[in-house]
């Protein structure tokens, strides 16, 4: 039986749990349903954890047991949110993928898109890719970014497109369980760009409750998929009478997803799993990660981006309410996309399956 290290962001953010989801599953189709997987946080930020990223105790331990080591998905490159100690990622020993990983500009005060502060060094970017075997970057400004450097990249996009090949595994609501419209939130104060744009957002939110109730959708939920965001969500229960949900369970959350009328969402990773399910979804972006992965997945051209509208953005809003959503069916090559591309990423897996087992018997 294989053992695969997966280092992988916790944090607040239950997209994290799905990512880390769609990946396990992906490696037990691959590897076989006996493979161990063990996660690591990638960094110790949110963790009490010293064992975390690639510091000297977890290599020491990925060394001892491990036969392969996956890093990501996640935003890990975005945030600088990967621990590594220059002398032991050169001392790691099993096979090394980096998946989904990406690296995206923000929105400054003036409408461009700038560097984040705390994006990660190139310089770490360099040692990190010099010592990997595999690097499949979640979008194309990642991917850009790093064959600009001259590092050896593929283009890999979000496992979680995958997500409704695992339906059967994730368990029912409870009998009678009415999800109704799902509006997955994020705290204004939590989106990279200029504030004149986060000022918006609460009352594009009540303008998109009112047309819902218009257009007979009966009940309507908030949806946290960040227990940060649960502050901001109290002010629909006060204002438009719409309670909120949050909850740290992937299989939960990903219950919901499946389960939902519709899914309105301000979050990449409410977004992917309720297309991959066919439900109805309004993606909204307002960075560049976000719209590059939907651009990548042909998918971007029904996405409403929030920066790009400007003061159009509610009035898109509210006609693609009326107009139902968008589907991957309702948009031209995209589902024969996705399938594609889920089966690239199969195929990857299997050359990082080839590596580990040269590792183990070499």
């Amino acid at each position: 039986m294989l053992t695969i290290a997966n280092i992988r962001p916790f944090g607040h953010n239950v997209g994290n749990h799905a990512i880390g989801f769609a990946i396990r599953q992906m490696l037990y189709e691959v590897f076989g349903r006996l493979v161990t997987v063990i996660d690591y946080p990638a960094s110790a930020k949110y963790e009490t954890l010293a064992t975390a990223g690639l510091s000297k105790k977890s290599v020491n331990d990925i060394n001892r047991f491990a036969d392969g080591v996956i890093i990501g998905g996640g935003n890990l490159y975005e945030n600088d949110e990967l621990d590594i100690h220059p002398m032991a990622i050169s001392s790691v020993q099993p096979p090394l993928m980096l998946f989904s990983i990406s690296r995206g500009r923000v929105y400054g005060r003036k409408g461009h898109l700038i560097e984040r502060s705390d994006v990660i060094d190139d310089r770490k970017l360099e040692l990190l890719l010099s010592h990997t075997d595999i690097s499949l970057s979640r979008d194309s400004a990642t991917h850009q970014h790093l064959t600009g450097l001259g590092l050896n990249d593929q283009l890999g996009w979000c496992p979680t497109i995958n997500i409704n090949r695992y339906s059967h595994l994730i368990p029912p609501l409870p009998d009678k369980e009415y999800v109704g419209t799902l509006i997955s939130v994020r705290t204004p104060g939590l989106m990279n760009m200029p504030f004149r744009h986060q000022a918006r957002v609460q009352k594009d939110i009540e303008a998109a409750i009112d047309r819902l109730r218009e257009n007979g959708h009966k009940r309507i939920r908030i949806l946290c998929n960040d227990s940060r965001d649960l502050d901001f969500a109290t002010l629909f229960r006060h204002s438009r009478k719409v309670d909120s949900i949050f909850t740290n369970d992937v299989y939960t959350y990903l219950g919901l997803m499946r389960s939902a009328e519709m899914v309105i969402s301000y979050r990449l990773h409410a977004s992917l799993p309720a297309l991959s399910f066919g439900n109805k979804t309004i993606n909204i972006t307002y960075d560049e990660r976000a719209q590059c992965l939907f651009n990548d997945l042909k998918f971007g051209s029904a996405c409403l981006d929030m920066i790009g509208l400007g003061d159009e953005f509610r009035d898109a809003l509210l006609n693609k309410i009326d107009n139902g959503g968008d589907t991957l069916q309702s948009v031209p090559d995209v589902e024969s996309e996705w399938k594609r591309i889920g089966k690239f990423q199969l195929e990857q897996l299997e050359e990082f399956k080839k590596l580990v087992v040269g590792y183990v018997k070499g």
